[in-house]
């Protein structure tokens, strides 16, 4: 089966006429792209997916103003192979970076494998195009000196984290400023430097088309925020001390610092939306809200409190639905009829055609990804995805294919006495509670040789015996 389908109807309940050039965006005039990348953020921790505990009404306003999809996945379950896929457009099963796996680089501390110089990255399509480019917040492919900086793949502009293992940290020793090392003395709260450094970049380029790429590192664990910023959750759930370990501090009150989290997260989308319309830009600024994976369990995070997961099995690390798919929201009133839902089935991957096909531009050879304008738009042929493929190389080795919302996952693939399948039908059992594999032979044959015919073998990324 090819892996792009045309379909004549398009993947979402778009409402009849789309704007297209309206009012505060000049006909023919580039959009403005700020990417959110929330990190560990579950898609049930949000207003607009059903979240009742935590208030998140700066992102519920996007979805409620915009575009909200019911069925969007990251590129992997953890982060430096999902930020990979976003950029690069290449699922897991042909990217260059496929795993998370640290790198030593020239001032002894330990970075991430570095993307190559070879690859193409959204950012530097958006810079051939003319466009100022910035990321601000965690990188993760690659630390200083080696091919995997910011620089070398299209951005003009960082500041943040290049490495993931400091992330880990709200009050980190030191942060990059574009090459430049900024020491902080684990004196102030990464996340709210961070986001100054990225409001002050849109006042700056307000005049001149710009993308942004914002990696919060909110609310991955550690569970933290300033003393006494907790607001309102302070003292409102029932709490079970956390008693701190070698990588996450100790933390008296894990339910409300999480809560406490996400909703400063969402007051500082509600700071950019301000300020884009402060500048007269937010008719035709595309904002896409997401996160790289699904919800963690770490640093005394309770996920089946907040139902972080939503509906869905499994948590970060899991190739389950909870693992795997995400939030995502898409406002931009020069393009999209407000209040819309869209059914379509997309993945990370997308991004970087969609950009092309917003820029007119031809996608890279190789990719893996469809554009999704038309599912955003309403106009145009929205092409649907032949399937989608997952691969994970810890807990023993993980893949997992979709097709017509049939799931095949291998689990344990590095030991052959211990490997095995599963299968669900995600439109009868979207909890992925029953297990079908031997009741559908013939289904899980097909997804089996799918399953191995998406991937190139690898050097770094291969599985044991294969």
């Amino acid at each position: 089966m090819p892996n792009h389908l045309k379909i004549t109807a398009v993947g979402s309940l778009c409402l009849a006429g789309a704007v297209t050039g309206a009012a505060g965006a000049e006909p023919g005039a580039k959009p403005n792209v700020i990417y959110i990348l929330a990190d560990d953020l579950g898609i049930g921790d949000l207003g607009c997916y059903g979240q009742t505990k935590i208030k998140t009404p700066g992102i519920d306003r996007l979805a409620a103003n915009g575009m909200l999809f019911t069925q969007h996945y990251c590129g992997s379950t953890v982060s430096a192979p999902s930020r990979a896929s976003l950029l690069t457009g290449k699922h897991t099963g042909h990217s260059y970076i496929r795993g998370n796996q640290n790198h030593v680089c020239d001032d002894g501390l330990t970075y991430n494998l570095p993307l190559a110089a070879t690859e193409t990255t959204v950012a530097d399509i958006f810079k051939d195009a003319g466009y100022s480019t910035a990321c601000f917040g965690k990188w993760g492919l690659g630390g200083p000196g080696t091919e995997g900086e910011p620089f070398l793949h299209g951005f003009d502009r960082f500041f943040g984290y290049l490495g993931q293992s400091h992330a880990h940290r709200y009050y980190p020793d030191f942060l990059f400023d574009d090459t430049e090392k900024i020491y902080l003395n684990n004196e102030i709260y990464s996340h709210d430097l961070i986001m100054e450094k990225a409001l002050d970049f849109i006042d700056k380029q307000a005049g001149t088309p710009f993308f942004i790429y914002l990696a919060p590192t909110i609310p991955h664990a550690e569970l933290l925020v300033p003393d006494g910023e907790l607001g309102g959750y302070d003292g409102a759930f029932c709490e079970t001390p956390f008693p701190g370990t070698a990588n996450h501090s100790a933390q008296p009150q894990p339910r409300a610092t999480y809560a406490a989290m996400v909703s400063r997260l969402d007051r500082d989308v509600s700071r950019i939306m301000e300020l884009l319309e402060r500048h007269g830009i937010a008719e035709n600024t595309i904002v896409m809200f997401t996160s790289d994976n699904g919800v963690h369990r770490e640093g005394g995070h309770d996920p089946d409190f907040f139902k972080s997961a939503g509906p869905f099995r499994g948590i970060k690390r899991d190739l389950y639905e909870g693992g795997i798919r995400t939030p995502f929201v898409v406002h931009w009133p020069a393009g999209i009829a407000p209040g819309t839902v869209s059914y379509h089935v997309s993945a990370f991957w997308d991004f970087l055609p969609t950009v092309c096909d917003i820029l007119d531009r031809q996608p890279p050879a190789g990719i893996d990804g469809i554009s999704f304008l038309p599912a955003l738009t309403g106009h145009g042929e929205q092409l649907r995805h032949g399937h989608l493929y997952w691969e994970f190389h810890e807990s023993g080795g993980r893949r997992a294919v979709l097709r017509d919302n049939w799931k095949l996952i291998q689990l344990d693939v590095n030991d052959p006495d211990a490997a095995r399948f599963e299968l669900y039908n995600l439109s009868s059992d979207p909890g992925e509670l029953a297990d079908v594999y031997s009741q559908y032979p013939g289904i899980a044959a097909e997804l089996k040789k799918l399953m191995l015919d998406s991937r190139t073998p690898n050097h770094t990324w291969n599985f044991s015996g294969q």
